[in-house]
């Protein structure tokens, strides 16, 4: 996945780990929700105010989301390797990540229960 994919990418998993909807982010943004979407799936540039604005709904640093790794999240036992590789410093907020991912998985779950 290139650079611009995957900064969409963390785009998307910051806004549902924060539980933004879609049609919040477009409103915040002043973007139609369509023109989010293409944003949101790399579908489009996005620009570097843009970017920084995303951040700043998001309560996120740019560095943040322009480098999000989700597997330190699933770090739980605060290892200094992740999948193989040595970590530099460890994430102190991978924590509140991990438990609002859980949970936002644990909902998705009973609402497909519940289909």
């Amino acid at each position: 996945m290139d650079n611009h994919n995957q900064i969409a990418e963390n785009i998307k998993k910051f806004r549902e780990l924060k539980n933004f909807t879609r049609d919040q982010m477009a409103a915040e943004l002043d973007m139609s929700l369509s023109g989010y979407g293409k944003l949101e799936r790399g579908e489009v540039d996005i620009t570097i105010s843009k970017l920084y604005k995303i951040s700043a709904i998001l309560e996120v640093s740019v560095s943040q989301m322009m480098n999000f790794d989700v597997s330190n999240i699933f770090n739980v036992h605060g290892n200094q390797t992740v999948n193989g590789v040595e970590v530099k410093e460890q994430n102190h907020y991978s924590d509140q990540y991990k438990d609002k991912y859980i949970q936002m998985l644990e909902q998705e779950i009973e609402r497909l229960k519940n289909n």
